[in-house]
């Protein structure tokens, strides 16, 4: 029911972009830049300034999105609250998720989701941990899940465990016989690290770091985003790793991977991130608590 002029000119000023909100809106730019143009008649002044490839809101465009985000958040408030007396739960939420638990949670969690709620749709989108967040706390995911604990002022951060962390070489490493490893232990091997922004990328360096060995002084071979990657060139004797204990068990057990424990031990914290101060639908709703619990259940709060 909202009016369709604010729910563009909302997109445009959220991305600071007409590309970006044409393709989060799935309209063609022109259709944007005519919408926006309409609204800007209706009041009878400039909302936006286009300049140098960036969007600014004016004076008058401030005004308007701090009564369009309240006309919107209570349009959709008012269609949620009667659709929760008269549907089942249906429509999209939009779900980040990082690779890890991507890889090694999401199946289990989707699966048990959709039995239960069969009209909702995830849609999902994979990044660092650190993608996820920044989009959550911008608005333009409704979930995410990710190997951090956030602090952003922005976001409800609500963690749902913890797993440990260890250093992944291949059968016959020179330390594939250890009973753990500590920093001293790998400083100097060739390791393969994650991408900036991965959450166990920050946990690795701050593993180093406290042991006195700065991370750029590490022999990084290469940074990857994709863990199916990594674990390939460790087994091809590339370098060692650092990998959570979810996504490296069945490679530990076939043999064609050697996970070493860390001393100190290391552990990753596993969160569902919601946006603070924004109207969340009952399917968002459903969703994160839907993933909360599910990833309470699955025994992943295990130290070593």
């Amino acid at each position: 029911m909202a009016d369709r002029r604010l729910q563009v000119f909302l997109a445009v000023a959220k991305h600071r972009s007409f590309t970006r909100a044409a393709e989060a809106l799935y309209m063609t730019q022109p259709a944007v830049t005519f919408q926006i143009k309409q609204l800007e008649e209706h009041f009878n002044t400039r909302l936006l300034d286009r300049g140098y490839g960036k969007v600014t809101l004016t004076p008058a465009g401030e005004i308007v999105l701090d009564y369009a985000e309240r006309i919107l958040g209570m349009s959709a408030e008012m269609e949620d609250q009667v659709a929760g007396l008269t549907q089942e739960p249906n429509g999209v939420v939009s779900v980040g998720l990082s690779p890890t638990i991507a890889s090694y949670w999401l199946p289990s969690l989707l699966d048990g989701f959709k039995r239960q709620y069969p009209k909702v749709v995830p849609r999902v989108f994979v990044g660092n941990s650190e993608w996820v967040e920044r989009r959550v706390a911008d608005k333009e995911l409704d979930v995410g899940l990710v190997e951090l604990e956030s602090s952003d002022a922005g976001i409800e951060c609500r963690e749902v465990g913890r797993d440990e962390l260890f250093a992944i070489v291949p059968p016959g490493h020179v330390l594939a016989r250890h009973v753990r490893v500590r920093a001293d232990d790998l400083v100097g091997l060739p390791f393969i690290d994650r991408d900036p922004g991965a959450a166990i990328r920050e946990a690795a360096e701050r593993f180093f770091r406290e042991a006195g060995f700065p991370p750029e002084n590490l022999d990084v071979t290469a940074e990857l985003s994709s863990l199916s990657t990594i674990k390939h060139l460790v087994q091809q004797g590339v370098g060692f790793a650092i990998a959570a204990r979810a996504s490296i068990e069945k490679d530990v057990q076939s043999g064609r991977l050697v996970a070493l424990p860390l001393e100190p031990h290391l552990y990753e914290t596993l969160s569902v991130l919601l946006p603070k101060d924004k109207f969340r639908s009952r399917v968002v709703t459903i969703f994160a608590d839907f993933a909360t619990e599910h990833l309470k259940s699955r025994g992943i709060n295990r130290d070593a």
